[in-house]
């Protein structure tokens, strides 16, 4: 699915986000985001976001790579967009290659929103914490 030439700002500014992530591209990644944007990534309280607030602004966004996207080796792929005024919402899935080689995939939905000028300015993304705790058990298991 090439959503980074769709017409609809939002689309393609989520497929950029995956594409940047995944080739470990921090400064375009950032630069997809709006000054005071919110990334809720999963939504809620997790060990990734113990306020359950989500990381907003700048510094807030740049943490969250370091913490999350930077250290690992992620690919994505998009199997549905549902655009609809400044908004979509993707079905995707994420798999983390882990450093012994164990890949790690999730499914998620994932509601982005961009501002006036085609900057993200929110992404909330639905997935459950748990069953990742669950499968990085079962890796070291095995």
């Amino acid at each position: 699915m090439d959503l980074e030439n769709s017409p609809h700002p939002a689309q393609r500014a989520a497929a950029r986000s995956a594409r940047f992530a995944s080739e470990r591209r921090k400064s375009e990644w950032l630069a997809l985001y709006a000054d005071d944007a919110i990334v809720e990534d999963p939504v809620g309280i997790s060990p990734l976001d113990p306020t359950g607030q989500g990381h907003r602004g700048r510094q807030a966004l740049e943490a969250f790579w370091d913490m999350v996207i930077g250290p690992g080796n992620m690919t994505y792929q998009i199997h549905q967009s549902h655009a609809c005024a400044d908004e979509c919402a993707n079905v995707w899935s994420v798999s983390n290659r882990m450093p012994d080689g164990f890949v790690i995939t999730v499914d998620v939905v994932s509601v982005y929103k961009v501002n006036a000028q085609g900057k993200l300015c929110a992404m909330r993304a639905f997935w459950n914490f748990g069953d990742i705790e669950q499968k990085l058990k079962a890796s070291l298991k095995s």
